[in-house]
C-alpha cells in the first residue's frame, strides 16, 4: 500500500502540527485506509491536502467558538439536522475531527456509518466530542470521503470539485491547492517551495503558478511514483484549457472532403470549373453513385426540355408564317 509519511506531511505544512491530531488521522488511514481505495498517492495527496487546510495544518480537531454570526445560525440550521430552535445544539454539533462534521444530521450519519460496518462506536449524537478519540477522529475524514466518492473526483485531479463537495462552495481554495502542490512536491521528492524546479523539469512554462497544466503534470508524476498506468486504471489528468481546440486528424479529413464535395457541386451545377479524379479519393462510393444519378437526372431533363422548347418554337414559328 503506497503511503505518506508523517515527516512528508510536516514538511509540505505551512507552520507546525499538532502531532496528537495528525497521529489520529494516520491511526485511522493506517487501519482503514485501504478498505476505502486510499492506497494510491494521488488520492491521498488530494485527501490530505482538504484535511490541512480544513484543520489548519492538524493544529485543531474542533471548530474555533466564537460564536460568530454564522455559527449563531447553526442552531436553527435544519439543513444540518439541527431543530430549527434555539437550543443549543448548534454549538453542540459544531465541527469536529480533521475534516469539521458538522450538524447533528452529519453526525448521524457518520454514526449509522460505523454501525453499518460493525464497527461498534461510541454515541457521537448523544456526545459529539467522541468523535474526537481514536480511531474515530481519523475515520470521521474518511467517512465524509468515502460517502461523497471523492476518490473518483481524486482520480481525475480535480480539486475544484473536491472543494465544493467538502465546503459547499470555494471556500479557500487558494489555500487548499497550495497544500496540496506543496505536498505533492515533497512527496515526489522536491522542497515544498520548488514549483518552479518541477515545471521546468517538466517543459512547462516556468511561473511558479500552480494552474490547472502544472497541477495536471503533478497527478501524472504521482501516478508514475506510484506505479499506476494511466491507461489501465482508466485515470485521467486534471482538465486543462486550451487556447483553441485541437481537431483530431480523422475528423480535420472528413470535413475537408466534404467541403469538398461542396466545392464540386458548386463548381459543376455553376459551371465553375472541373473536377479531377484525384478529388474523388476517400468519398463514399454510395454518396458519389446518388450525386453521378442526380446530375445525370438534371442533365437528361435538361435536354429532354430543350428538346420540347425547340419544337414549341419551331411550331410557333409554323404558325405565324402560315
Amino acid at each position: 500500500m503506497s503511503s505518506i509519511t508523517a515527516q512528508q506531511i510536516r514538511a509540505a505544512a505551512k507552520g507546525p502540527v499538532n502531532e496528537s491530531n495528525l497521529k489520529s488521522v494516520l491511526i485511522a488511514l493506517d487501519r482503514y485506509g485501504a478498505d476505502f481505495g486510499m492506497n494510491r498517492l494521488h488520492r491521498l495527496v488530494q485527501y490530505l491536502a482538504q484535511l490541512m487546510h480544513e484543520s489548519g495544518d492538524f493544529r485543531y480537531d474542533r471548530e474555533i467558538w466564537g460564536p460568530t454570526p454564522a455559527q449563531k445560525r447553526y442552531d436553527t440550521r435544519t439543513d444540518l439536522g439541527n431543530t430549527p430552535a434555539i437550543d443549543g445544539d448548534g454549538k453542540k454539533n459544531a465541527g469536529r475531527g480533521p475534516i469539521q462534521l458538522t450538524g447533528a444530521a452529519n453526525i448521524k450519519e457518520f454514526y449509522d456509518w460505523c454501525e453499518d460496518r460493525g464497527l461498534n462506536p461510541p454515541n457521537f449524537v448523544a456526545n459529539p466530542d467522541l468523535i474526537n478519540t481514536d480511531p474515530w477522529e481519523g475515520l470521521s475524514a474518511l467517512f465524509y470521503w468515502d460517502t461523497r466518492n471523492l476518490n473518483r473526483l481524486a482520480d481525475q485531479g480535480d480539486a475544484e470539485t473536491i472543494t465544493k463537495k467538502i465546503n459547499g462552495g470555494m471556500n479557500g481554495f487558494a489555500d487548499r491547492v497550495d497544500h496540496l502542490v506543496r505536498l505533492s512536491l515533497v512527496v515526489l521528492g522536491y522542497a515544498p517551495h520548488a514549483l518552479e524546479q518541477f515545471q521546468a523539469a517538466n517543459g512547462l512554462t516556468v511561473d511558479n503558478d500552480p494552474g490547472p497544466k502544472t497541477r495536471a503534470a503533478l497527478h501524472k508524476a504521482l501516478l508514475a511514483a506510484d506505479g499506476v498506468s494511466m491507461a489501465a486504471a482508466g485515470i485521467m489528468s486534471a482538465p486543462v484549457v486550451e487556447e483553441r481546440a485541437v481537431v483530431p486528424h480523422s475528423v480535420e479529413g472528413e470535413v475537408k472532403r466534404k467541403f469538398s464535395l461542396l466545392g464540386w457541386a458548386g463548381s459543376t451545377f455553376g459551371g465553375g470549373g472541373g473536377l479531377g479524379l484525384a478529388a474523388l479519393t476517400g468519398f463514399d462510393w454510395r454518396v458519389l453513385l446518388v450525386i453521378i444519378l442526380t446530375v445525370l437526372a438534371v442533365a437528361i431533363g435538361g435536354l429532354v426540355l430543350r428538346h420540347y422548347i425547340i419544337a414549341a418554337i419551331k411550331d410557333i414559328r409554323a404558325a405565324v408564317e402560315g
